[in-house]
């Protein structure tokens, strides 16, 4: 099969622009550039009239992965409640592979990550949990024990 190379980033809408950059920062995530989008061009682009957003793009350090921030300025952003439960139809979580789960859990919770249910060992395997991160975003992170 031909014409996928990869995938090249997940978008995600967030209220505060800032606070997500620091929080996936403090995850691990390195800032790779930053941008205002705006114009007929977005307009069409993505079915929106009066388009202005703030973009901020975050690197995995492996280079392999992206997360789009994106703060809308225009148009108003619908009033939804972002802290939906995991199973919602349409919900989006993230997950990342990491090498010590309490230190990464230490440095995110001072960003308003807050432990969804219980952080679980599984099997030999893993040990995971899910949590909340800016505008509700779901997290899980992953530690592959030895």
């Amino acid at each position: 099969m031909t014409g996928l190379k990869r995938l090249d980033n997940v978008a995600i809408v967030v209220d505060d622009l800032e606070a997500a950059k620091a929080f996936f920062g403090a995850l691990g995530l390195e800032l790779e550039g930053e941008a205002t989008v705006e114009g007929s061009e977005v307009d069409r682009l993505v079915g929106l009239v009066g388009v202005r957003s703030d973009i901020a793009m975050m690197r995995t350090p492996d280079g392999h992965a992206r997360v789009e921030l994106t703060r809308y300025h225009s148009p108003d952003t619908p009033a939804d409640d972002p802290r939906a439960p995991a199973n919602t139809l349409g919900a989006h979580r993230l997950m990342f592979a990491v090498d010590d789960l309490d230190a990464v859990l230490d440095r995110l919770r001072p960003h308003g990550a807050e432990l969804l249910g219980d952080l679980i060992r599984y099997g030999d395997s893993y040990r995971l949990c899910y949590l909340r991160g800016p505008a509700g975003i779901l997290v899980a992170l992953a530690e592959q024990l030895d």
